[in-house]
């Protein structure tokens, strides 16, 4: 079928096979020339099909010769319906990795349950024995835990209505919105969902079934940003879940022996979570607009590739004194937020163009979705009923 690109709100709910093929081959071959790191062998990333997690899987596999299982939660395209991007993404980066000569197994289910906890630990031991370095990467909206309970995230402060810049990012418009605060229970829920508890429990998981290697690491995405961005993000409902997902690497790497738990803090890039963050892309679009000119942009895999070779593996693991790698460095340099906070303050549409980079904002997003990639014909049609080889 040919497929094209249908938005609706901050997803975008067809994904195009051909073009996450290519843009997953993008990541691989700049990992390829970028150099062999001295990392983990036996990998698994939780939270493998998409943004920092699959640029996660890229790096180790490609970076570290790493033999990688990932846990991914995606659907299958049939004949006359496309699958997720995420399902695309893993079936491009198998096709590469075997051909390279790499192990490369997927599990595809709910990383919240302990059915696939189990499934993945099964797998571990048949193929591996024990894993060297575990992803958690997860950004899911809501979680399901084992007595049933359902909990769903929200994007709200936690100190009262905050009225900030927004902008839509399809149109350009720029207007303000006002954020209400969370209540208690949205919250705890919110901590639950995006919070460490769940990590936690994989990694315990693992240590109880023998199936994580003494010395073994383990590393856990958030986000912190500049004060502009405090009341939704770091001072937020997210934000409480971020502290919790900090706090819980300190625990797993005090009460599970042999395991140490780092949690890194990332550059804002788009993501499907970020583009449904108000504020978040107004922010994100005039930051992309500064870190290209001043020739500091990165990308999820440039980023990825620089926490394994840079960060983690190279002369001891670098973190700041509160035990963060901070992958934020150059966005948070003082004369990139000086920039970023002057163009923030006289941004409106009439200068859109001049002080930020939606077009490059867009650009990123559709790309989560196999859009707008060089050298793709998206006129053609193709096959969507694509199959994981792992899977099959």
């Amino acid at each position: 079928m040919i497929v094209k690109p249908k938005i609706r709100g901050f997803i975008c709910t067809t994904a195009h096979p051909d073009g996450c093929r290519k843009i997953v081959k993008e990541q691989v071959d700049y990992v390829k020339k970028s150099g062999k790191v001295n990392g983990p062998k036996k990998v698994l990333v939780i939270g493998a099909s998409m943004g920092y997690g699959l640029a996660s899987r890229i790096s180790a596999a490609y970076g570290c010769g790493a033999a990688t299982i990932g846990v991914i939660f995606d659907k299958q395209g049939s004949e006359t319906k496309p699958g997720s991007a995420g399902w695309y993404n893993t079936a491009a980066f198998e096709q590469y990795a075997h051909a390279d000569g790499l192990y490369a197994k997927t599990v595809n289910g709910d990383a919240f349950s302990s059915q696939v906890k189990d499934e993945v630990i099964a797998l571990i031991k048949k193929d591996f024995g024990k894993v060297d370095m575990v992803v958690y990467s997860l950004a899911a909206p809501r979680r399901t835990t084992s007595d049933g309970t359902v909990y769903s995230s929200v994007l709200k402060t936690t100190g009262g209505d905050f009225t900030n810049k927004t902008i839509d990012v399809k149109t350009g418009a720029v207007s303000e919105v006002t954020i209400t605060p969370a209540t208690e229970q949205e919250i705890f829920a919110t901590v639950k969902v995006m919070g460490g508890e769940d990590w936690k429990e994989w990694i315990g998981a693992l240590k109880a079934a023998d199936a994580i290697e003494d010395g073994a690491v383990t590393v856990a995405y958030s986000y912190i940003g500049p004060e502009l961005t405090h009341p939704i993000y770091k001072d937020g409902s997210i934000g409480r879940a971020k502290a919790h997902l900090a706090a819980t690497a300190k625990e797993i790497t005090k009460s599970i022996s042999g395991v140490t738990a780092y949690v890194s803090v990332n550059k804002a890039l788009v993501t499907q979570s970020s583009s449904a963050i108000p504020i978040v892309p107004l922010y994100i679009s005039i930051l992309y607009k500064v870190m290209k000119e001043m020739n500091l942009h990165e990308g999820c895999i440039e980023q990825m590739y620089r926490l394994f070779a840079e960060k983690l593996y190279k002369d001891g693991v670098k973190t700041d004194s509160e035990g963060l790698i901070r992958l934020d460095d150059w966005e948070m340099r003082d004369d990139v937020q000086a920039k970023v906070t002057e163009a923030w303050n006289k941004i409106n549409e009439s200068n859109l163009g001049e002080l930020a980079d939606i077009d490059g904002y867009n650009k990123d997003f559709i790309q989560i979705f196999g859009f707008e990639a060089d050298d793709v014909d998206y006129d053609a049609e193709t096959d969507t009923a694509v199959g994981i080889e792992s899977l099959e």
